[in-house]
């Protein structure tokens, strides 16, 4: 069979081959690592497909193919052929500078000592080896979590503040010129794109949160005990974005020359900032057919993921909409750049206690509600202000009114 360039994520059209952990002839399983690979959004491995030889490798390390491209092939059944005249393996086609030892790379086999293109960086800047961290990532192996969690415990670094050290040249007294990583400089290219290929108009509303605030005050202890993270507001706003979605299926669409295809499943895409080293946008599949502490622990395991580097080629791919979190920052509004073919996004920004004007039959009142603001960016090509409206008014209902205390104990007795 063939081994392919993996699409890792809906606007990644190539990616580069970092590091192949098998030659041609040597077996293979089926989920053993394969390879990593690096785009602009994620390092991660690759596992095989199938059980059987390595027959072929047709692209090298440190090449950069796209997505789709022939890599190798697994033949499944029998031994490979010997390897032909001008036919490189895994094994040789490294070049001779890069064979030396590099800062942060320990010899030997085993997961433990396979690194990423970012940990390999990260431990070079700071003279750091990593037989001297404990790594918690899969077999052993040192993440990037680990990497910057240890020198914080130095005090050589601040925590996620590595892209500082960068070299940078001096442009005139008070000023320095950071060169831009490689996640920034795709995420330019995307977003320029998006901007100027997109009619952006933004729509916000606000909506009361005291439903939601219930439900977490009523669970968030258990909850906490037994899953070991809180249960925060952006797993229902997840939940309520992808029933409301259900309702207005041109924003759970894509964008095509003069036609949009309307999506039977709704897929959301989570922005997950990393450290502020770019970000990248897992996607929780199928969310309008999950619960609400469902959606929440598949949120917190691809954010982990991602933050470790080890999300999956499949965690990248089919979002049909993307919510972006910003409220943990305390921002009022947030008005971001749609990702095409998508044509729409939502920011979640921060909900604060404020005195609002409750309306009762026997008059006004005035009492402290959580309110927070829901700002959807939508390309005006696909829908108008009036549909993307309604959207956003459904969606703020089902915040508002859904009993999200008793769907929380349906799915979980402990909470009774």
């Amino acid at each position: 069979m063939d081994v392919v360039m993996p699409q890792l994520g809906e606007t990644v059209a190539e990616g580069t081959v970092t590091k192949w952990y098998k030659k041609v002839g040597d077996a293979v399983k089926a989920d053993e690592v394969l390879f990593d690979v690096e785009t602009d959004k994620v390092s991660t491995e690759i596992p095989a497909q199938a059980n059987g030889v390595i027959a072929e490798i047709l692209v090298q390390e440190g090449t950069t193919a796209k997505v789709g491209t022939r890599l190798a092939v697994i033949r499944e059944s029998g031994l490979a052929p010997r390897p032909v005249a001008g036919t490189a393996s895994a094994s040789t086609a490294i070049p001779v500078a890069a064979a030396a030892a590099t800062p942060g790379r320990t010899e030997g086999p085993g997961a433990a000592n396979r690194l990423s293109p970012v940990v390999s960086r990260l431990l070079g800047e700071h003279g750091l080896n990593a037989s001297a961290i404990r790594g918690t990532g899969r077999d052993g192996r040192v993440t990037r979590e680990d990497v910057l969690a240890h020198i914080e415990r130095l005090g050589a670094a601040p925590l996620g503040r590595t892209e500082d050290r960068a070299p940078y040249a001096a442009a005139g007294t008070g000023r320095e010129t950071v060169p831009l990583n490689n996640i920034r400089k795709r995420t330019a290219e995307h977003v320029t794109k998006a901007w100027t290929a997109v009619p952006h108009v933004l729509q916000a509303i606000e909506a009361d949160f005291s439903k939601v605030d219930e439900a977490r005050r009523a669970a968030g202890a258990a909850w906490k005990s037994r899953e070991g993270f809180s249960l925060t507001y952006l797993p229902f706003i997840a939940r309520a974005t992808a029933l409301a979605l259900a309702k207005f299926p041109r924003l759970n669409a894509s964008f095509h020359g003069d036609h949009l295809v309307l999506h039977r499943r709704v897929n959301i895409g989570i922005a997950v900032d990393l450290n502020q080293d770019g970000l990248v946008v897992p996607v929780v599949k199928d969310a309008a057919s999950k619960s609400v502490d469902k959606i929440a622990k598949e949120i917190n395991s691809l954010s982990k993921n991602a933050r470790a580097s080890q999300l999956r080629p499949d965690d990248m791919t089919e979002a049909t909409y993307t919510i972006t979190n910003n409220g943990a920052f305390g921002t009022l509004i947030t008005a971001a750049i749609i990702s095409p073919p998508q044509v729409a996004i939502l920011s979640t920004d921060g909900v604060r206690k404020r005195a609002v004007v409750v309306e009762r039959a026997g008059g006004d009142s005035i009492t402290v509600r959580p309110v927070g603001v829901l700002a959807q960016s939508f390309d005006h090509r696909a829908v108008d202000g009036a549909y993307s409206g309604s959207f956003l008014n459904e969606l703020k209902s089902i915040i508002e009114t859904r009993d999200w205390a008793r769907e929380l104990r349906e799915v979980s007795g402990e909470f009774e």
